[in-house]
């Protein structure tokens, strides 16, 4: 069995705004938007660790503080679907997109949901929520959101993949959930002995030396990676 918490934030609600998913120090992940609520973060929390976790065939355990999301799983979304995702007065049903994207991802899927009380002390929900808020602080303040996580790293490998939902579902008084666009994209270096190499710079640029720990750059080469540039490149992008 998998357990991991799901969480999300969003500062203002709407506003700056975080998900995140934790297994553990070595396993996670966290992303986030410029402009979000933070029922579109929890639900955002939950599919990604699906989406995480899809190769993995163990019962998932998903500790989560939002009965919302707990609730639109488990209790509201059959009668959502057989209503043309419309709710009993009516009228349509909010995240629909993320909602639909969910109920995909269930499809086969072993799972189960523990609720726990958010913000006083469970080791794993307080893991999932400090990362979703310091996405959504990064983003609060304009700053690059480092690091997102080393994703899922255990029993397997999955490649890194785009998300398809750039806009969710919200109120008239809401503004639409926007997706960061992607870093440009630029030529990758094939020699990994090559890639900070900052010789014969136009007389404009200037030389920066960065001192990173091992894991810190194996980690801004898988980054970069599934950007499809160098991490010189990629690091420039942030700047």
């Amino acid at each position: 069995m998998i357990i991991a918490a799901a969480d999300g934030s969003a500062l203002g609600n709407p506003g700056p705004a975080g998900w995140a998913w934790y297994v553990g120090d070595d396993c996670w992940a966290a992303g986030g938007w410029k402009h979000a609520t933070n029922n579109q973060a929890e639900l955002t929390a939950v599919l990604e660790l699906l989406r995480a976790t899809a190769h993995v065939d163990d019962e998932l355990h998903i500790q989560c503080d939002s009965q919302y999301v707990i609730n639109a799983v488990t209790k509201w979304m059959a009668g959502w679907k057989r209503k043309g995702w419309r709710k009993a007065d009516g009228k349509p049903v909010m995240n629909v997109e993320l909602l639909q994207a969910l109920d995909a991802e269930l499809v086969g899927r072993r799972y189960r949901f523990e609720w726990v009380k958010g913000h006083i002390g469970h080791a794993m929900n307080e893991a999932a929520d400090e990362r979703a808020r310091a996405v959504a602080e990064a983003f609060r303040r304009g700053a690059a959101v480092i690091p997102s996580g080393p994703g899922w790293t255990r029993g397997g490998a999955v490649e890194p993949r785009v998300d398809e939902i750039a806009v969710a579902e919200v109120s008239d008084e809401v503004e639409p959930m926007e997706i960061p666009p992607p870093l440009e994209p630029a030529d990758a270096v094939s020699d990994d002995a090559a890639l900070f190499s900052l010789d014969e710079l136009p007389e404009e640029w200037h030389a920066i030396t960065l001192d990173l720990s091992t894991e810190e750059y194996d980690r801004l080469v898988v980054r970069a990676r599934a950007e499809g540039v160098s991490p010189e490149e990629f690091l420039r992008g942030l700047i």
